[in-house]
């Protein structure tokens, strides 16, 4: 199986720069450059060529201009973008939060993890859903 790319749309620098340390030695996924909001997903999928596009989008919930769940409604009515499975993530994944995205079509709602273990098991998760 080849390695699949993400996108990772995250407006908190540290969170980032945690998403990249901890994963950056995987050797099934490929980290594309960050956007820090839903609008920017936008920018760079437009940007991007049909062989580069994500496999997989991580949205924050709490970003500006565009939060998770609004980006998430976007994409999933975009005739072009609709396919890519999208996961929200946010340091309060409440039971409601669950509810609406997975009714918009998230293919995942997780609480952001707190190491790096919590994040390999993010995306080991993510990567059973996906398949």
């Amino acid at each position: 199986m080849s390695p699949k790319k993400i996108l990772l749309a995250e407006d908190d620098e540290d969170d980032r720069q945690f998403f990249y340390d901890f994963l950056q030695h995987r050797s099934d996924l490929v980290l594309l450059p960050a956007v820090e909001n839903g609008v920017a997903v936008f920018d760079y999928l437009k940007k991007a060529s049909n062989t580069n596009l994500p496999d997989v989008i991580i949205l924050d919930q709490n970003m500006p201009k565009q939060n998770g769940l609004q980006t998430l409604a976007l994409l999933k009515q975009s005739l072009f973008f609709a396919h890519i499975p999208v996961m929200i993530y946010s340091t309060y994944a409440d039971e409601l939060l669950v509810q609406k995205s997975t009714a918009v079509g998230a293919a995942l709602v997780l609480a952001k993890p707190a190491d790096t273990e919590g994040y390999h098991k993010m995306i080991d998760k993510l990567f059973e859903t996906i398949q």
